[in-house]
């Protein structure tokens, strides 16, 4: 699938939900559906700097299939990284570098969330396209 199919689907699914309060709810639904990281993995490695929350992000595989596993001890971070995770996880690096998270600002994310996790989602998504380019240079 196309990672503006994906983002289309991400746009579709919080289109449902009327209120602020029900899309809130929706991503932290997300959130407690990501797969857990071992407690070894939540390390200083894999820690995301320049978000308030913890986050902890896991970038492998292969220029033609990166695979991204991540988690917070937040909850609507922990939402957030799902909608992160679901978009660019299984994609080729080349595609998660060039590729804008367009759903952020379609679904009206961008304006409902504060500095600091709006800061937060920024950080994220630089280290992830941050991994994404050293897989492809490693390639």
């Amino acid at each position: 699938m196309q990672l503006s199919d994906r983002q289309q689907e991400i746009i579709d699914e919080f289109e449902f939900y009327d209120s602020w309060m029900d899309k809130y709810q929706y991503l932290i639904d997300l959130g407690k559906n990501l797969e857990p990281l071992e407690e070894g993995e939540k390390n200083e490695t894999n820690l995301v700097r320049g978000c308030q929350s913890q986050v902890w992000m896991i970038v492998s595989g292969h220029s033609d299939n990166v695979e991204i596993r991540a988690n917070s001890d937040a909850a609507i971070v922990s939402g957030l990284i799902a909608l992160v995770v679901r978009l660019y996880s299984n994609a080729p690096a080349e595609e998660i570098i060039k590729t804008e998270p367009e759903f952020v600002k379609a679904i009206g994310l961008s304006q409902h969330l504060s500095p600091t996790r709006a800061n937060g989602l920024a950080s994220m998504l630089q280290r992830l396209k941050a991994d994404a380019a050293t897989l492809l240079t490693n390639s």
